[in-house]
């Protein structure tokens, strides 16, 4: 494995948003081997093209707090904590994947969990990324009633990341669901505030009204096509672009 200590990696700096299920097989829970290993050389590849590398880790596949709350089961607080730990398992597996193909990463943790990661400090977070390390980010905000997209957002302006990419199951924002409508239109650029009056389900509205404030363009592609990482990464125009102007 190359001294990532004296490795400096300069460039655009970008914050890739992971949904859990990218950690599972089609429908089910919990961490796929396969899977693991696919997600994780795709970011790998993504991370030697001179980009500084942030990403946030769902956690969906091991629990969802949010289906657990409505039912009634466990307070809402309580159950985003849960979810939070899922994310630092994803986060740890993904680490762990990432130093086996020789990229250098760290999982920076909203929550404190000292013996398997760091806490999230902005200042550390950032000497990794100029460093040319793959910096994870696990545990959300580290506060409950938060969604992972709006810990993306908020992680995107405290690293100072020029766009947001949120790697999905479809290959874009659709005016409707193009699972029970095969006429369903492909937006390829969108403005903010038309994904927001349309309820487009691009993010959670908190999250969107961050981006927006900040100005921080987000583009919401298919992360199961081989190479997709690697070419949103680089700034190849794949997938929707959402941004202030809709340019």
């Amino acid at each position: 494995m190359p001294d990532d200590d004296a490795s400096h990696q300069t460039g655009r700096r970008v914050l890739l948003k992971l949904s859990g299920e990218s950690f599972a097989k089609p429908g089910s829970f919990g961490i796929d081997a396969d899977e693991l290993a696919v997600i994780a050389q795709e970011v790998a590849d993504a991370a030697t093209q001179g980009t500084q590398l942030a990403v946030v880790v769902g956690g969906g596949n091991i629990i969802r707090g949010a289906q657990l709350a409505a039912a009634g089961h466990i307070e809402q607080a309580t159950a985003d904590y849960m979810g939070m730990l899922g994310t630092v398992i994803n986060a740890l597996a993904l680490r762990e994947k990432l130093l086996t193909l020789g990229v250098p990463s760290r999982v920076l943790s909203a929550l404190e969990v000292r013996s398997v990661a760091e806490p999230f400090i902005r200042g550390r977070a950032i000497r990794h990324l100029e460093k040319g390390r793959v910096v994870i980010l696990a545990a959300g905000t580290g506060n409950p009633f938060f969604t992972t997209d709006t810990c993306a957002s908020l992680r995107a302006r405290e690293l100072e990341c020029s766009m947001l990419l949120k790697a999905t199951k479809v290959d874009g924002v659709y005016d409707c669901d193009p699972a029970k409508n095969p006429n369903a239109k492909r937006y390829e650029t969108l403005r903010f505030d038309e994904a927001i009056d349309k309820q487009l389900g691009v993010m959670d509205l908190t999250a969107m009204a961050m981006c927006r404030e900040h100005n921080i363009p987000v583009v919401v592609f298919d992360f199961k096509k081989s190479g997709n990482i690697r070419r949103v990464v680089g700034g190849e125009r794949i997938g929707t672009l959402v941004s202030r102007d809709g340019k």
